[in-house]
C-alpha cells in the first residue's frame, strides 16, 4: 500500500466529498495498485486534505488512454497527526 498527495480540482473534490464521483483517472506515473490511498489536497483550504482508498482499477487500454488508469476509490477518515 502507498499514500498518494494529489492535487485535484475544487469540483472534483466536491464531487467526491458529496458521493457522486466514485472513481479517479489519472495518468499512471505513480505505479498505482488496489489499496492505495489517495490523498487529495482541498484546493481552497491550506491544510485541507481529503482521502479515499483505491478499491479497484481499470489500466486494460481497449478502454483506457495508454498509461492511463481508471481507478475506484471509497472515501475514507483521514487522522490527522493533531488526531494522533
Amino acid at each position: 500500500m502507498n499514500i498518494h498527495h494529489l492535487k485535484i480540482e475544487e469540483k472534483y473534490l466536491n464531487a467526491i466529498k458529496d458521493g457522486s464521483k466514485t472513481f479517479e483517472i489519472r495518468f499512471n506515473d505513480r505505479d498505482y495498485q488496489v489499496g492505495d490511498i489517495l490523498v487529495f489536497q482541498d484546493p481552497r483550504e491550506e491544510n485541507g486534505q481529503y482521502a479515499a482508498i483505491v478499491t479497484f482499477m481499470i489500466s486494460d487500454e481497449r478502454f483506457c488512454k495508454e498509461n492511463f488508469v481508471v481507478m475506484s476509490i471509497k472515501p475514507m477518515k483521514l487522522i490527522t497527526e493533531e488526531q494522533q
